[in-house]
């Protein structure tokens, strides 16, 4: 009876978390994407150039932060559960100690080494001087994020995720309440000085970076953890906790690298595209950071939701994989790999299929009424964030089967076709560059990858078709339906402000998820591939 009562309640424990930590994550997303409507109208006449500078300066900074924590985080869960399992609480705080210790000496060293860099950084982006404050103020967030990350490390070891989930939703919060505040207060009433603004706007992040240590102090102190952790009380277990890092970093490098394959291949993009542009047109470094803006940073701000989105949903049966792996299930193997894949489809195909019908007022409501330019490059990364995310997921399951190694050679090929692509692309199509040589990257690294994972797995290729096909042929249908409501909302209303352009996706995309949810819980693949949750979305829909 008592084994069964902590069985249950360990179940709670992870139901709850994991509802605490799917509602931050998506509160996040939700707030990150909608800050950039009022913020870039803000910026006018500089928008572009401005999201330019903001994402340039991002880009660098969020490979910094991968740097600065290389799976410690995870690391201090795993070994907190593992001493509070063992009753030995002290052993555990004497670790976090030790490792907050190390982690603030990580958060100075990388945080130096951006602010120093910071300049050369700026040039070789192509950002010129403008880009320097711009680092440099985000590097102040470096100093400090590993320290927190290992704080909710030690959160999550304790599975107490209310904590955690709530310092990832004030640090957004209180972000965006500075960005916003700050850039209205310089463009609208002061200065007008737009580097200014986007300096404020990146230096935001440090604000939200320390509204979420106070949080995490906060549930310490209420939960008399603080008093705990720095008691200095002897444990009862010998640690080492050098090992326990040196362990840890080697073997969360091959995580590190394939994890961070969108973020380099971003990074590639911007340490190339402004400077080669200058040598093969007559293109201004103004111009070129606006071209830089349509494709890079405007984009990104949509497109990175769906891609994290997919990504999460497509590794939610990871750990089974890796027991199935393990014990030499061979078929179970095959089988729960060809169940993520449907899971991952299932959500990006209709998913991308409906950003790109619906591009010209999710673009005018974010950012304002594009031009062919900006239409036919949202379009195009849109429709490719399939294939960018694709090889990402087949790396992950690669590794879930213990071959860490294959797929780090399996994105060092990607990564050099890339470059091999990167010159002679942006020489023969200048802005479309960068699309044509990632994706025929993509393009190589998802074959040969794919190939290499059915005979890892033994997954059978027909059987994942026949349900892809059935989702081509479902999102199809939504299309003809979403183009149809949208032909007779155009009778209306013409989607050219971003009010209109709002009603339409509201009305479409709304209709649109209705008639492929309504489809698929019809032919039964709903519940076949969603479960039980297919199940509570039928009930909930009324289909």
């Amino acid at each position: 009876m008592q084994n069964r009562r902590m069985e249950n309640n360990s179940q709670e424990k992870m139901v709850s978390g994991t509802a605490w930590l799917s509602a931050a994550n998506i509160i996040s997303r939700l707030l990150g994407a909608i800050y950039i409507i009022p913020w870039y109208a803000w910026m006018a006449p500089h928008s572009a150039e401005a999201n330019a500078l903001f994402s340039m300066g991002y880009n660098v900074y969020a490979f910094f932060i991968l740097l600065s924590t290389v799976g410690i985080p995870a690391a201090i869960a795993k070994e907190i559960s593992k001493y509070h399992a063992l009753n030995d609480e002290n052993t555990a705080n004497r670790l976090l100690r030790q490792i907050l210790l190390f982690m603030l000496g990580i958060g100075i060293v990388a945080a130096t080494i951006m602010y120093i860099f910071s300049p050369a950084l700026s040039y070789a982006s192509g950002g010129d001087a403008k880009l320097i404050p711009v680092m440099r103020s985000l590097s102040l967030s470096i100093l400090f994020f590993p320290v927190i990350s290992a704080i909710r490390g030690y959160f999550q070891g304790m599975s107490e995720m209310k904590a955690f989930a709530m310092s990832q939703i004030y640090e957004q919060i209180i972000r965006i309440i500075w960005m916003l505040v700050a850039t209205f207060w310089i463009m609208q009433v002061g200065s007008k000085n737009w580097v200014g603004a986007v300096t404020q706007s990146t230096t935001a992040a440090f604000i939200g970076v320390i509204a979420s240590f106070v949080v995490l102090v906060f549930y310490l102190v209420k939960e008399d953890r603080l008093r705990q952790i720095f008691s200095f009380e002897p444990g009862n277990s010998k640690i080492s906790t050098v090992n326990l890092l040196k362990g840890t970093i080697i073997t969360s490098i091959p995580l590190l690298v394939t994890g961070s394959a969108i973020q380099v291949f971003k990074i590639v993009d911007q340490m190339t595209f402004v400077n080669l542009m200058l040598k093969f047109t007559d293109f201004s470094r103004t111009q070129l950071n606006i071209y830089f803006a349509y494709f890079a940073a405007n984009v990104d701000k949509i497109v990175m939701i769906v891609i994290a989105m997919a990504l999460t949903l497509g590794d939610v049966g990871l750990p089974l994989i890796t027991a199935a792996y393990t014990k030499k299930r061979r078929k179970e193997t095959a089988s729960l790999v060809a169940y993520n894949f449907q899971l991952f489809a299932v959500f990006m195909i209709p998913a991308v299929m409906g950003m790109i019908l619906l591009a010209r007022p999710l673009y005018t409501v974010f950012y304002s009424k594009p031009d062919a330019l900006q239409l036919n490059l949202f379009v195009l990364y849109t429709l490719q964030s399939i294939l960018l995310s694709l090889p990402v997921l087949i790396w992950i399951y690669m590794q879930a089967m213990q071959n860490s190694r294959i797929a780090m050679k399996y994105f060092g090929i990607t990564l050099v076709v890339k470059l091999v692509l990167q010159v002679p692309s942006l020489f023969l199509f200048h802005v479309y560059g960068p699309f044509v040589s990632t994706t025929i990257a993509l393009l190589v690294g998802s074959i040969i990858s794919l190939k290499k994972l059915r005979e890892m797995s033994g997954y059978r290729p027909q059987n994942i078709w026949r349900k892809i096909y059935a989702i081509l042929f479902l999102t199809a249908i939504m299309s003809i339906g979403v183009m149809i409501i949208n032909l007779i909302l155009s009778l209306f209303l013409n989607p050219t402000g971003r009010v209109s352009s709002f009603i339409h996706l509201l009305i479409s995309g709304g209709l649109g998820i209705y008639i492929y949810l309504f489809l698929l819980a019809k032919i039964g693949l709903l519940e076949k591939i969603l479960g039980a949750q297919g199940t509570s979305i039928r009930r909930r829909l009324h289909i």
